[in-house]
């Protein structure tokens, strides 16, 4: 049974409006690679600019919304979550492979207008802004999915991400994080010539968020007391297993003790059939690592061991040596954290095992078992280094 669409929506109060608006006008950097200077951008500023180029490129842009960690922050701030990256959707026709050139132009384009004076401009094209500015981006064209994303770089996590969405089948990975903020009639607020009593109207604008998850109002709920819940995540890519872990390790608790277990069946057996063999796992949960946790590397082990034991317990897709070699491989990252932290455990009572090298073939690995509530001392694959590692069993 479908929810009635109105159960979808909600309009901000007084005190959202004012957040929002602090989060729209409060200047964000954009760090240059090099020599390239740091570009204070306005998330109001960059919006207005692009979406007017855009229509000026005959781009149709339907609407504009505030998405993810950020909109989440509007609607609940008393819950103790922050936000990083700023996400922005862009709703765009995009009728051919040939206008993501177009919106890829636009973008760098518009960056150059952002530069501060006295910048010879003049020399500088939009591939060298996207070497100097941006972090990622990603194009995807197919039969159910058209969207693009550019990411601009903030080396304190905070990135500028710009999305393009044709079309996309699946909008949030779970509830908490389904929140959409419609921006336009804050950037036609933005634009009326008269602000001299700005102050006194933004309380009273009309702004609508909706949730992508279904119930507006269910979906707050989680968001308040911290709750997990979604919907078929094995409709997610990698199946939310990534975001599910760095949920627990934020003191998110299940909504319901009773499915979780099941989802988390789910969110497995889609992680390994999105990233089958163990180095695709290894590069995807580095990457993970790398995005999500600038500035909160100390949180890096407990998020290693979170995910390993949601492998370990709910993996049921695996032959038993490929799990075994999965969960190796985060041990062996959850080591190389520590050793990046300057841990140095206690040595005493140190139960060892033996890594194999890569390129070693032993069948017989997967018998090498440490007594429970044994800390192990875990030799590296590489010959004559040696790391100890504790709490991994």
């Amino acid at each position: 049974m479908e929810l009635s669409t109105d159960r979808r929506f909600h309009n901000l109060t007084q005190e959202q409006v004012q957040t929002l608006d602090r989060v729209l006008t409060e200047a964000i950097p954009i760090h240059g690679r090099g020599n390239f200077p740091t570009l204070e951008v306005r998330p109001r500023d960059i919006i207005h600019v692009v979406r007017n180029r855009l229509v000026e490129k005959e781009i149709q842009v339907r609407d504009v919304r505030l998405n993810g960690s950020t909109a989440s922050h509007v609607l609940v701030r008393e819950n103790g979550s922050n936000y990083k990256d700023l996400d922005i959707i862009f709703g765009v026709e995009l009728a051919k492979q040939e206008d993501f050139q177009i919106i890829k132009d636009v973008v760098l384009g518009c960056l150059v207008d952002f530069l501060p004076q006295g910048v010879n401009k003049d020399k500088i094209t939009v591939l060298t802004m996207k070497e100097a500015y941006v972090q990622k981006m990603v194009k995807v064209f197919n039969e159910h999915d058209r969207w693009s994303l550019i990411s601009l770089s903030n080396n304190r996590g905070k990135n500028v991400e710009l999305k393009f969405v044709n079309s996309l089948r699946r909008q949030f990975e779970f509830s908490v994080d389904s929140f959409q903020i419609i921006l336009d009639r804050m950037l036609e607020f933005y634009l009326e010539e008269d602000r001299s009593q700005a102050a006194e109207f933004l309380p009273h604008i009309t702004v609508v968020a909706e949730s992508m998850y279904g119930d507006f109002e269910q979906a707050m709920d989680h968001l308040r007391y911290r709750l997990i819940a979604t919907r078929n995540p094995e409709e997610i890519r990698g199946g939310g297993l990534l975001k599910y872990s760095n949920l627990l390790v934020r003191d998110y608790k299940p909504a319901s003790e009773t499915e979780i277990k099941t989802l988390e069946r789910y969110m497995c057996s889609r992680f390994f059939i999105d990233f089958p063999d163990v180095s695709e796992q290894q590069r995807k949960i580095e990457s993970y690592l790398r995005n999500h946790f600038i500035g909160e590397e100390s949180s890096k082990y407990d998020y290693l061991m979170t995910l390993r034991r949601v492998v370990n317990e709910s993996t049921v897709c695996l032959m038993g040596h490929e799990r075994r070699q999965t969960l190796n491989m985060i041990t062996v990252l959850a080591l190389k954290v520590l050793g990046e932290q300057n841990v140095i455990p206690n040595t005493s009572n140190v139960t060892c095992f033996y890594q194999p090298a890569p390129y070693v073939s032993d069948n017989n690995f997967s018998n090498y078992y440490i007594p429970q509530g044994q800390p192990p001392l875990i030799y590296h694959p590489y010959p004559l280094h040696i790391h100890m590692l504790t709490g991994l069993v």
